[in-house]
């Protein structure tokens, strides 16, 4: 139910039966429930007369995960009982923090590949306070990153971040193993063994080549075998201890999970024995496997204590929301997240996206979504406990492909991407949950509805306060112009690109067409994308210029800032621009619709002449300050 509004609850019971309702809230206290007049004619249900009274759930309950407990009398047909079910109290709307003023603007980047000259070959957690620390300097109200949910352990990592083993947990890769406290107590020799690991990567840090995610963990995970080893004082201990208590059984489940996969592979070549996540044969196995169980949870607190520091850093320079981190839309069928809790998903079903102007033959993510019915079975319990974690140390979350909340589009196995349906959820359960708790943790919620969304479904998140998705490409008029700034929505986050396109510099320069040419993933002849691509921009630069933002033969740089001026002037209450357009990158980070047909998410940050970008250059940038003075500039800042 929604806050401050009453709610009525039918209970069907035998006809003539006495019925008591009571709610017992999270603080051990109970409110009895008022019943109110319900005429509804009793029927016969499985050859008992059933009748149904209706009880009232007040508007002042308040906020919070509670239990709805019915005591039905004794009746003719059978003794007395008591019947429970789970009670959300869910906000009726989230509001943007005090903290935020009227507007906010922030920084996109894919950590992975912001990398500093003390990185493993990756970015990471230290590289994240980093970042954040100057960005709050730059008066950024944000920065929204890739999602930092969990791949293999052991084996080929996935590059995808939104394709992980569990949404709930994090990629131990974005762990900084010398920041970790221990290290500092580490004998000569082990610190050594550290030192080793790091200098295998290290010279990777200045490379622009593709990300090697599995050098990084290799090097990482050597370093971070060592520092386990060596253990912990008490108090450090003890504080593992209890987040350890805190995460509970999704944790040492997960932790299980990574411990059967580094001993057997992936999960479809596993033993059957060990495919049931409750059988006899895979507690023997936690048994024998326990200090690797306790390592893998070890890794997690790790990683989580120094997302903390970053977050903290952030609000620390003047962030309003510090760090926004971003959900993906689904897990990998052979994860963790399918292998503990296999109820929760539907089988022989991939989720993907019907075909649009970007994406012609459609997509399949390859991910198994999550069964609806199941969800309610279980009160929603695997969605309110992902977002609870992912929520520890963000400010913000990004939801991707947010009409998932609403329906998916579901494709049966052996078919085409075209070949699918959606299947709808219960929104106003999903949606609760995720408001529910986003107001527990004090954060804004992001919504990407790009693509086939329909209008009431935007209209929907507006009402409950969830910001949506705005990119200057696909905002248009009916007849194909851009859309006026003034006509932008409100409650969005407004950008000029996605992850999803080349960054600004390679879009202008058609990187969008020829790439796609260059893997066959156009459906209509090139010479015809190629004039719609040239049309777009050309009507983007008339309307520059109708707001005097652009001169006459600009430069690069120039129209890159004018497009983000063109943004600012949008009345969105979040404006985000791209790391890359910052430093002048061209190269694409993902091109939908392939797999290993392009190095998708490995590449590193690097500026428009190739080279590579590292965190310690960000303040001399001439080329990012110069477009983040001009955001400030239209902001009034």
């Amino acid at each position: 139910m929604r806050a401050g509004r009453t709610t009525p609850v039918p209970v069907h019971l035998p006809d003539g039966a006495a019925a008591h309702v009571h709610v017992e809230l999270e603080d051990g206290t109970r409110r009895l429930l008022s019943q109110s007049d319900d005429w509804t004619p009793a029927r016969t249900v499985d050859g008992v007369l059933t009748g149904r009274a209706t009880f009232l759930l007040p508007a002042d309950l308040p906020l919070g995960w509670h239990r709805l407990v019915a005591e039905i009398g004794q009746s003719a047909v059978r003794p007395a009982f008591t019947d429970e079910a789970s009670l959300a109290v869910t906000p009726d709307r989230l509001e943007l923090p005090a903290s935020l003023g009227r507007r906010g603007w922030g920084v996109m980047a894919q950590l992975y590949s912001v990398r500093s000259r003390s990185s493993w070959g990756i970015g990471d957690a230290d590289d994240l306070a980093e970042l954040v620390s100057f960005l709050g300097d730059q008066g950024a109200d944000f920065l929204l990153i890739n999602p930092l949910h969990a791949a293999e352990p052991a084996g080929e990592m996935t590059p995808s971040p939104y394709l992980p083993v569990t949404r709930r947990f994090v990629n131990p890769i974005y762990i900084r193993p010398e920041a970790i406290p221990e290290v500092a107590r580490l004998s000569g020799p082990r610190r050594s063994l550290v030192q080793w690991a790091h200098e295998e990567v290290a010279a990777s840090n200045e490379s622009t080549e593709p990300i090697d995610r599995d050098a990084a963990w290799k090097a990482k995970r050597e370093a971070l075998e060592v520092v386990f080893a060596a253990g912990r004082p008490r108090s450090r201990q003890r504080s593992f201890e209890r987040f350890r208590a805190e995460q509970g059984e999704g944790l040492e489940r997960f932790a299980l999970w990574c411990a059967l996969t580094e001993k057997h592979g992936p999960l479809k070549d596993w033993p059957e024995t060990l495919k049931d996540a409750s059988s006899a044969f895979v507690a023997n196995e936690a048994r024998s496997l326990s200090e690797r169980i306790d390592f893998y949870a070890w890794l997690q607190w790790v990683v989580d204590e120094q997302l903390g520091r970053a977050q903290a850093e952030a609000k620390a320079s003047g962030m309003s929301l510090g760090v926004m981190d971003d959900l993906a839309v689904g897990v990998h069928a052979y994860g963790a997240d399918v292998w503990s809790n296999p109820e929760a998903f539907a089988t022989g079903i991939k989720v993907g996206a019907p075909p649009d102007m970007y994406n012609q033959l459609g997509q399949n993510w390859s991910q198994p979504p999550w069964s609806p019915v199941r969800l309610a079975h279980s009160a929603y319990a695997p969605l309110r406990d992902m977002v609870r974690t992912v929520l520890r140390h963000a400010g913000a979350l990004r939801v991707d492909h947010v009409i998932g909340l609403f329906r998916l589009w579901w494709i049966p196995e052996g078919m085409g991407a075209s070949e699918g349906a959606y299947v709808r959820y219960d929104h106003e359960a999903m949606v609760g949950v995720l408001l529910l708790e986003a107001q527990r943790a004090g954060a804004v919620i992001i919504g990407e509805d790009l693509g086939t969304v329909e209008p009431w479904a935007r209209d929907y998140l507006a009402s409950r306060g969830v910001l949506g998705t705005s990119v200057l490409w696909f905002e248009k008029q009916g007849d194909g112009w851009p859309l006026q700034p003034g006509a932008y929505r409100h409650l969005a986050l407004s950008t000029v690109n996605t992850h999803d396109l080349p960054p600004t510099a390679g879009y202008l320069a058609d990187e969008h067409v020829a790439l796609r040419e260059r893997l066959g993933l156009l459906t209509e002849p090139v010479e015809q994308v190629r004039a719609e691509a040239r049309v777009e921009r050309e009507r983007m630069m008339t309307r520059l210029r109708e707001h005097g933002l652009l001169e006459d033969d600009p430069s690069e740089r120039q129209v890159v800032e004018a497009l983000h001026r063109y943004v600012v002037r949008t009345p969105s209450a979040l404006v985000g621009v791209a790391l890359v357009d910052g430093v002048g990158e061209r190269r694409t980070q993902n091109q939908p619709g392939t797999d290993l047909e392009y190095p998708n998410w490995k590449m590193p940050l690097a500026d428009g002449s190739g080279e590579a970008v590292l965190v310690e250059d960000l303040p001399d940038n001439v080329r990012l300050a110069s477009l983040l003075a001009a955001v400030r500039e239209e902001l009034g800042r």
